[in-house]
C-alpha cells in the first residue's frame, strides 16, 4: 500500500488520499527518519495493528512510501476494510 507523509503537520492523523495514496500527517519533521517512524505508527495505531506489522518497504528518504501491512489471515478482511475507510471509500 503506498501512503504520503505530510511531516510538521499540526496534529497526526490518518486519513485521505493523495495521487492514489493513504494520506499520513505527522507532527514530527522530515530530519533522521522521524517523519517515517512517526507515519509507520500512525497506520498501525489507525489499524489496530502491532507496529511490527507495517514495515517500510521503499520510501525512505521520500514523502511517497511504499508499505507492507502483515497480519493473520483471518485479520486481512478487517484490516483491508479499515484502510478503505481511512481513504473516504467503502469497503
Amino acid at each position: 500500500m503506498e501512503i504520503h507523509v505530510r511531516p510538521s503537520a499540526s496534529t497526526t492523523s490518518v486519513g485521505g488520499e493523495y495521487n492514489g495514496a493513504l494520506v499520513v500527517r505527522v507532527v514530527e519533521p522530515a530530519d533522521g527518519g522521524r517523519a517515517t517512524d512517526a507515519a509507520l505508527m500512525a497506520i498501525a495505531e489507525a489499524l489496530a495493528v502491532p507496529r511490527r506489522s507495517v514495515l517500510l518497504v521503499r520510501g525512505t528518504t521520500s514523502r511517497r512510501k511504499l508499505i507492507e501491512i502483515e497480519v493473520e489471515t483471518p485479520q486481512n478482511g478487517r484490516v483491508g476494510a479499515a484502510v478503505a475507510q481511512l481513504r473516504g471509500c467503502r469497503p
